[in-house]
């Protein structure tokens, strides 16, 4: 199947659904000068369920006092707004008494997880947009990685962080493999230390959606891998200020997702011979895992991701 994946220009979900919101609060309607919620951010959440990956938002109940009218009536005033911005990148729906829900389409996620392999992370800003009418609002603070983040830095103990080096490490093993036995193709069999950490020649973009425009991944581990990635990456891009981020934590907690994910995940054997396509989507996730887990060893954590081990 052909298809078309633009990278975003927000490698944070969370960043790009933000971009969205305050399109959308600009308006007349809901003067930004005239909410309740002037000066914090807007509510906004993952969702936590494992059979699908969505946001949902509390800020129609937030606002509806100020704006004097229900809020499940403002919830769908705002839903109307979005729908015509952002309907191929979420699905949007209305929870009483007033949440707003964002489902990621499946060529969204497709979308993100190929700007995780291409080496998107920490250079928002540098890509095209998920589609060119997306909107280019964005909160301030959004995206920055300066001072205001508060990273924890002390130098973590080696031995504590030995399951993610070996996770990183594995990754990039699996990877050369997959490129020796010809599953897919590398520009450079040898991976290098720029941002684009994997140049894949083929397939290009890889084949994360099957013919029906679903994805391909839909095993339980892998959805929690993929979870995980989300969460991860809102977490460098969009920093809860109000806290330091236990970045020991995120890197164990998405290399037990991998761990899991390889354990029951597989790619050789029956399935690169019957399925190619799934056994190629499944290394896109590698290599996905593998770019977020470098970053928060050695952007985050100060820890240099090594190669093998």
């Amino acid at each position: 199947m052909h298809y078309k994946l633009p990278v975003s220009k927000y490698t944070s979900i969370k960043q790009l659904l933000y971009s969205y919101l305050i399109k959308s609060l600009s308006i007349d309607t809901y003067n930004p000068e005239n909410i309740c919620i002037k000066g914090e951010k807007i509510p906004l959440y993952k969702g936590r369920d494992g059979n699908r990956f969505f946001y949902t938002s509390s800020v129609s109940l937030r606002l509806s006092k100020s704006q004097n009218r229900k809020a499940l009536e403002l919830a769908s005033a705002i839903a109307s707004d979005l729908s015509g911005i952002c309907e191929d990148v979420f699905s949007i729906q209305i929870v009483p008494p007033g949440w707003i829900n964002f489902e990621l389409t499946h060529s969204t996620l497709a979308t993100w997880l190929q700007s995780l392999v291409v080496g998107s992370l920490g250079r928002a800003g540098e890509h095209t947009s998920l589609r060119e009418a997306a909107p280019t609002t964005t909160l301030s603070n959004l995206g920055s990685r300066g001072a205001e983040e508060t990273i924890d830095a002390q130098c973590p103990v080696p031995n504590s962080l030995f399951a993610v080096e070996y996770a990183h490490a594995r990754c990039c093993s699996l990877v050369l493999l997959a490129h020796r036995e010809g599953l897919i193709k590398l520009k450079e069999p040898v991976p290098n230390t720029s941002p684009a950490f994997w140049d894949v020649i083929f397939p290009n973009p890889l084949p994360w959606l099957n013919c029906d425009g679903t994805l391909q991944l839909n095993h339980p581990d892998e959805r929690r891998l993929i979870g995980e990635l989300i969460q991860v990456v809102d977490t460098i891009e969009c920093p809860d200020v109000s806290g330091s981020v236990k970045w020991e934590k995120v890197a164990l907690n998405l290399s037990q997702a991998f761990e899991k994910f390889w354990s029951n995940c597989r790619i050789w054997g029956e399935v690169k011979i019957t399925s190619p396509e799934l056994a190629q989507a499944r290394l896109g996730l590698l290599m996905a895992t593998q770019s977020v887990l470098k970053f928060v060893l050695e952007e985050n954590l100060g820890v240099f991701a090594p190669l093998e081990l």
